[in-house]
């Protein structure tokens, strides 16, 4: 097990110390219960769910308090977890090796509801049927249906069950023609079909107002030309939502277009990547490509500023991921710490293995409390609101979900050692996410510009809330001067 017999290490301090980090044996809890005035537990929050290892899972699955979640988070909580225990963690390994995720775990992914969370909030009924759980889901139902896929410690699988989605989908939601929409959201929601976000290029990444993919519009249809690069799920998806320049130079020429795979002129060539082997990252080639006109999502020139509102729920959607990576790279440390002997000691035991699991452990609950707090934003201001303020807070979380997850991948591998090098067995988790850390960090917008931008949106964000007050002031009404 792994646990630490009291009696074994009585007398060796440091020993004691690094049971505190152990699951309690039959006889600590005997002693426990045998010293411990039970009436002192009544009104207490006992309830743990999962397998009780220190920092192993959020705080409220360890028996402390929240006033994020209810018995609706909860219910979906034990629905996600047996649906990674039953059909995916036994799994993801050989998926990755193949490259591939079968066909019928989207649609498995679609039945139970995951997919149709990834588009935000609400639940987009109109195309799904109504919520099966018997309630409306918020954004901490999405934070926890990614936090518990991502238990598995695979960005590829991740990227490839939700990331298309989660990045690609929402400009159709948001910006098609209603026959377009029914056309494509009801697949790509129940798990038949899927999209992906074509953005990146060769020459044009996180610079996206300079991109050369080029529409000319001719009668009823646009000629889409131009190549993109490092396109999640691009080799196996049936709807493309590309960023194309319809306009002149910049942002205001920038208009999007949803392209299906039945298009003659798109060729898709899947990319060899240091990680994220089954999410089908791919370089994508278009050539002559007509396009009919009522697949233009939005208006024309318009893209960019609808590419925008996008980034902050895919930021968020990464984030979650991000941290569960952290949060796997702790648990399977203390695990592994609680089992592997040297020098005649468990790891545990040693102070400089317990040093790497608080400095884990510290990065990633401050980072969990950081994501709970932006949910809680996304939870309770309108559409507007949130795009006007939280793009920067966004931002900053972005960088430091990728930091913390750099830094708990090493921290993990030191841990294990050799096995966190070699693929497969029990450092299998831990030597992925070491592959996958920059497949985390750079898309989505790298660390670089995420701290720049972070900076640069609050800076506005302060100068604006300064010229309400300033305006407010002048006219005698200072009413609404807290509200931004």
């Amino acid at each position: 097990g792994l646990g630490t017999c009291a009696e074994e290490h009585s007398s060796d301090f440091q020993s004691e110390q690094g049971a505190l980090l152990s699951r309690p044996t039959c006889q600590q809890q005997a002693f426990i219960s045998f010293t411990m005035d039970m009436s002192l537990l009544k009104g207490m929050n006992t309830e743990v769910y999962g397998d009780g290892n220190p920092f192993s899972d959020p705080a409220w699955y360890q028996a402390y308090n929240t006033p994020y979640y209810n018995d609706t988070h909860k219910k979906l909580r034990k629905m996600l977890r047996a649906f990674v225990e039953d059909e995916l963690m036994n799994n993801i390994h050989d998926w990755d090796e193949d490259h591939a995720i079968p066909k019928e775990i989207y649609k498995k992914a679609g039945d139970v509801g995951a997919l149709a969370l990834c588009v935000g909030r609400p639940w987009p009924e109109k195309y799904v049927g109504k919520c099966p759980w018997g309630f409306e889901p918020d954004y901490f139902h999405e934070l926890v249906m990614y936090d518990e896929l991502s238990r598995t410690g695979s960005g590829g699988f991740l990227w490839g069950i939700a990331g298309g989605t989660t990045i690609g989908l929402p400009p159709v939601y948001h910006h098609g023609s209603e026959e377009l929409k029914q056309r494509v959201i009801p697949g790509c929601l129940d798990g038949s079909k899927v999209a992906c976000l074509c953005i990146t290029e060769p020459t044009a990444g996180s610079d996206v107002a300079n991109l050369r993919c080029t529409a000319k519009l001719e009668g009823d249809h646009y000629i889409l030309n131009g190549e993109k690069k490092w396109i999640t799920n691009g080799i196996f998806a049936d709807f493309f939502t590309v960023a194309c320049r319809t306009g002149g130079p910049g942002m205001g020429g920038i208009s999007l277009l949803l392209v299906e795979k039945e298009m003659p002129g798109i060729k898709t060539r899947k990319m060899k990547c240091s990680g994220v082997w089954s999410s089908g990252t791919t370089y994508i080639t278009f050539d002559d490509v007509k396009v009919p006109k009522g697949n233009l999502l939005g208006k024309e020139n318009k893209g960019f500023r609808y590419v925008m509102e996008n980034f902050n729920h895919e930021r968020f959607g990464i984030c979650a991921m991000t941290n569960r990576f952290s949060r796997v790279c702790l648990e399977e440390s203390i695990k592994y710490a609680n089992k592997r002997k040297t020098f005649g000691k468990k790891l545990v035991q040693h102070p400089v293995i317990r040093w790497k699991i608080a400095e884990m452990a510290r990065l990633t609950e401050a980072t969990h409390n950081w994501l709970e707090w932006a949910t809680y934003q996304l939870n309770t201001m309108t559409k507007f609101e949130a795009t006007l303020k939280l793009g920067g807070h966004t931002a900053l979380l972005k960088a430091q979900c990728t930091k913390v997850f750099e830094y708990c991948a090493r921290e993990s591998a030191q841990v294990f050692g050799g096995l966190a090098y070699t693929r497969g067995g029990q450092g299998e988790k831990v030597e992925r996410l070491n592959r996958e850390v920059r497949a985390m960090a750079v898309p989505g917008g790298s660390e670089e510009i995420m701290l720049d931008l972070g900076v640069r949106q609050s800076n506005k964000l302060a100068e604006m809330a300064r010229m309400l007050a300033a305006s407010q002031e002048t006219s005698g009404d200072q009413q609404p001067k807290s509200k931004l």
